[in-house]
């Protein structure tokens, strides 16, 4: 591959806290190796629409610390027909991008795929709260979202035990339970109910009743959405137990706020080593951190693999929840 002297940067899927600072390290990296970005707004939308403006070291100035993406996200039904497809490659090629590094999650990753085999070099950047991107151990926002969840679990904990009673808590995951499990450890959660391991009524009530034994007056069960419904659950265990149980749902205020300082970090040296990858003449990959070290892996080879489950810190929660 030719050496490349004009990047683009595009923000897809769900917005994640820390998007902000890879977008800044993205840039100043770019302006260190004497290329230049384009910054693409809304997404594949932005492609398609050619809504793609310059970004220099001054316009991503204080934005390390914000949450969500300076650049807007969206999703993009569009970018899955060819004619979308070639629509966007037809404004890379007319606002001279020669690489473009895509921050978001594995439907994200697929479109980033499906452009480089038309000729348009890639490089993926995992963003979502989910944690759920097989070709990394952590993605972009996954630590804010969980301090989030452990700030506003510990609200409701002051509460229930104050009336002695149940909460249930869904939080997000699309389908991975890191959110859960590592937030429902955090908390103390008298149970975790996670997609890899399924769900099972009797074995929550079970739990509840036996930590009741144990002299607790209050308690937290931590789901993963999607699972069951939380409301009906709540109503479920007060039934089988007696105890005054209430749902919480936290929904997108996961998604927000300032990035901890993890997520910046993180963000900022995968963004860096994206610009790296494209400044060397390689595209196609996707970043990833694994053993906590910055690695990187082929584009079709991260898209076909699975994702493991932390099995023993599940058995860990669940040993010392009693």
């Amino acid at each position: 591959m030719a050496k490349i002297s004009t990047i683009g940067v595009l923000t897809s899927g769900g917005d994640a806290p820390g998007m902000n600072a890879a977008i800044r390290s993205i840039v100043r990296a770019a302006a260190y190796m004497g290329m230049t970005v384009k910054g693409i707004k809304r997404g594949y939308n932005g492609l398609i629409e050619n809504n793609i403006v310059d970004l220099d070291i001054r316009s991503v100035s204080d934005i390390i610390q914000r949450g969500g993406t300076v650049l807007y996200t969206a999703r993009c039904p569009r970018f899955t027909t060819e004619e979308g497809m070639q629509e966007a490659i037809k404004n890379c090629k007319n606002n001279g991008i020669e690489g473009l590094i895509v921050i978001g999650g594995d439907g994200s990753f697929r479109g980033a795929r499906d452009l480089s085999l038309r000729g348009i070099p890639c490089i993926g950047i995992p963003g979502t709260i989910d944690n759920d991107i097989p070709s990394t151990e952590y993605t972009i926002g996954f630590d804010t979202a969980m301090n989030t969840v452990v700030e506003m679990v510990d609200k409701l904990r002051d509460t229930a035990c104050s009336h002695e009673r149940c909460s249930v808590v869904e939080v997000m995951g699309h389908g991975a339970g890191d959110i859960a499990l590592q937030s429902g450890l955090a908390v103390g959660a008298t149970a975790i109910i996670v997609p890899e391991i399924g769900f099972n009524l009797q074995s929550v009530i079970d739990k509840i009743l036996e930590t009741k034994k144990n002299g607790r007056n209050h308690f937290i069960i931590v789901v993963s959405e999607g699972l069951c419904d939380a409301t009906q659950l709540a109503k479920l265990l007060q039934e089988a137990t007696g105890i005054e149980t209430r749902a919480t749902i936290l929904g997108h205020i996961q998604r927000g706020g300032n990035p901890t300082l993890r997520d910046r970090v993180v963000a900022s040296k995968m963004g860096y080593a994206a610009v790296e990858l494209l400044n060397k003449g390689v595209g196609n990959r996707v970043i990833g951190l694994k053993d906590n070290k910055i690695v990187d892996y082929d584009i079709f080879e991260a898209l076909n693999m699975v994702k493991s489950f932390d099995q023993e810190t599940y058995r860990l929660a669940n040993t010392i929840s009693i």
